[in-house]
């Protein structure tokens, strides 16, 4: 009797190959005073979503923090480690997953508001988890954990759901061609 599998090879490459580009976008950095970075894996998350769809997205993200976890140098600043993932900046790396769900849902919609709509969800996902992780790991009020961990963000957020909604659109239709063309 055959096993039909979930992922095909193709899948999992694509999720070997996102998991990778967030690792290294993770270490294109800009360090903050209060611990938490700007990085680029913050466009890679959402694009993940946008591209390989939301279930393929939310498992290559839980990938990710898995292997950061347990401590290969894939987070912010080449660290690793459940220190990490459970210190200051952790409500942020474990919504990831939120976010590229929300995203890749709204991608599966096929229709532009979906997509900018999920996108948007899920960077407002990753900034209340973060924020709420942030407050009760620093003992912060909510507004100082606001202003320290998303007010400096917005404007490049905006950017980045920008590239994500116009990019990630493109790559996705590339990608499915391909993929149906013998």
């Amino acid at each position: 009797m055959k096993s039909k599998s979930i992922f095909t090879i193709q899948d999992l490459c694509m999720m070997g190959v996102f998991t990778a580009i967030i690792a290294v976008l993770a270490q294109i950095i800009i360090p903050l005073p209060y611990g938490v970075p700007i990085t680029l894996q913050t466009l890679a998350i959402p694009l993940a979503g946008v591209v390989l769809g939301s279930k393929r997205g939310t498992i290559t993200t839980i990938l990710y923090i898995l292997i950061g976890a347990v401590g290969l140098p894939v987070f912010a600043g080449f660290t690793g480690g459940l220190g990490v993932v459970l210190g200051p900046t952790g409500g942020f790396i474990l919504s990831f997953p939120f976010l590229a769900l929300a995203a890749g849902l709204g991608a599966e919609k096929n229709n532009i508001w979906w997509l900018w709509g999920g996108i948007v969800t899920g960077v407002l996902v990753n900034y209340l988890c973060g924020v709420v992780y942030y407050s009760i790991f620093t003992s912060n009020d909510l507004i100082t954990s606001f202003i320290a961990c998303v007010l400096v963000f917005i404007p490049g957020d905006i950017l980045k759901v920008i590239s994500v909604g116009l990019l990630g659109e493109r790559i996705r239709k590339m990608i499915q061609q391909r993929s149906t063309t013998p």
